[in-house]
């Protein structure tokens, strides 16, 4: 639908746009500093309201952060349901989004609500980043080393805390990993130098990295023994427990896909698993690698790892070892 629609109008400030699938759009300021906007939004994936507010806030966030930003300045997107929501409820929304938008560093200037009969939160970002630093998605390079500095699973504990079926502690931990910044892991990129990175949302990790590997006329060695993930996961795609979101993005990438005979169909499926607020995917060259994950070890990371590396493009453009 969009391929034909002139978005760019060949402005030559507009550095990034709808080319590859970036995850935010990147405009020239000056010679420099970029400017970096980006907008998100969620329909509640936990009970607690201002967890919703702060994991949807930190969703948004991470497209900034992917680009190697920081963000300065947000503004609240807010559908709600004024029949069923209580005003507590929503103020609770907008305290935990604003909790992460302090913590980044960023104010929030403002907003815009809607009534809807579903309830959608998040922002809309604006950031900043330096030309030298910024992370695009087209730009790793064989033989770099692939990091990963979220565990995957998200799409589907939610799913199944829907129906009462995730356990307490699973839950406290997806809670804790969604709500997490991506902060640190973007300011050891930037002090460190990467190639490309992306953030694991929607798209899943099978989806981002074959966007990556695509714009990047790659291949990625994954290596299944590697990969963070919620263990409860795996048994909760079992029983079908799995976003609408999951199977589209099975149904999208799996021919540019190779796993290993010995995967289950339920493991599969947590690289397939649409996430919120999931980590950096981020390509480096391997002379840095340890150096950058003890960097965002140290800035705060709940579990980063490297997951694999980047070779020459190959006959399938993801590959699971």
């Amino acid at each position: 639908m969009l391929h034909d629609i002139p978005f760019n109008d060949g402005n030559p400030d507009l550095i990034v746009g709808l080319e590859h699938s970036e995850d935010a759009g990147v405009f020239r300021l000056n010679d420099g500093t970029l400017l970096v906007q980006t907008a998100d939004f969620i329909t509640p994936v936990v009970d607690d309201p201002f967890m919703y507010g702060r994991i949807a806030a930190a969703n948004s966030l991470s497209d900034i952060y992917a680009m190697g930003g920081q963000a300065i300045c947000c503004l609240n997107l807010v559908c709600y349901d004024t029949c069923n929501i209580e005003g507590h409820e929503l103020r609770n929304i907008l305290m935990g989004g604003l909790d992460a938008v302090r913590e980044a560093g960023a104010v929030i200037v403002g907003g815009h609500t809607v009534d809807d009969h579903e309830m959608k939160f998040g922002l809309s970002v604006t950031g900043i980043v330096e030309e030298k630093n910024i992370t695009r998605n087209n730009c790793a390079k064989p033989g770099d080393t692939l990091i990963l500095t979220k565990p995957l699973g998200m799409g589907i504990l939610t799913t199944a805390n829907k129906v009462d079926m995730a356990s307490e502690k699973s839950m406290e931990d997806a809670t804790a990993i969604m709500a997490a910044l991506n902060k640190g892991a973007a300011k050891a990129m930037n002090e460190v130098g990467v190639h490309s990175a992306t953030d694991i949302t929607g798209f899943g990790l099978i989806g981002h990295a074959l966007e990556m590997a695509r714009a990047s006329k790659v291949s990625f060695r994954l290596n299944t023994d590697a990969i963070p993930f919620i263990s409860e996961a795996v048994d909760l795609a079992g029983m079908g427990l799995i976003p609408a979101g999951s199977y589209n993005n099975r149904r999208f990438a799996k021919a540019d896909v190779s796993f290993k005979p010995e995967l289950s169909d339920d493991q599969k499926m947590v690289y397939f698993d649409a996430q919120t607020s999931g980590g950096l995917f981020i390509s480096v060259s391997p002379d840095k690698a340890a150096r950058l994950l003890d960097k965002i070890r140290e800035n705060g990371a709940i579990q980063a790892e490297i997951i694999g590396e980047v070779t020459k493009l190959e006959e399938k453009s993801i590959i699971f070892l």
